[in-house]
């Protein structure tokens, strides 16, 4: 199994739109459960602390194999979603490990 951790730092300079942003980030993420298959699991977290250094939200994701994680990640609506996301981020960090 491959876990998918994504953490996203957003752009915007207050904490108020970074948390409404986070809160619909969660949300279009989550949307993908029903839509594709390839996702085992997926959870989303939104930084509590509100700590300047800190990621503003986070993705955890399981799938089966690396060809799971290849066909999540060009699958269209994981491309649309994504493309909604990426304007709002000034950092995205990942990282695929087996479980």
């Amino acid at each position: 199994m491959i876990r998918h951790i994504v953490t996203f730092k957003l752009a915007a300079e207050s904490a108020e739109t970074r948390a409404e942003q986070a809160a619909w980030i969660a949300a279009q993420l989550e949307s993908l459960i029903p839509l594709i298959t390839e996702i085992q699991s997926l959870s989303m977290g939104i930084d509590v602390r509100v700590t300047p250094a800190n990621a503003d939200v986070v993705l955890v994701s399981e799938f089966a194999d690396h060809a799971a994680l290849d066909a999540y990640q060009v699958h269209p609506d994981h491309v649309r979603v994504s493309s909604g996301i990426k304007p709002l981020v000034a950092v995205r960090s990942a990282i695929d490990y087996e479980v």
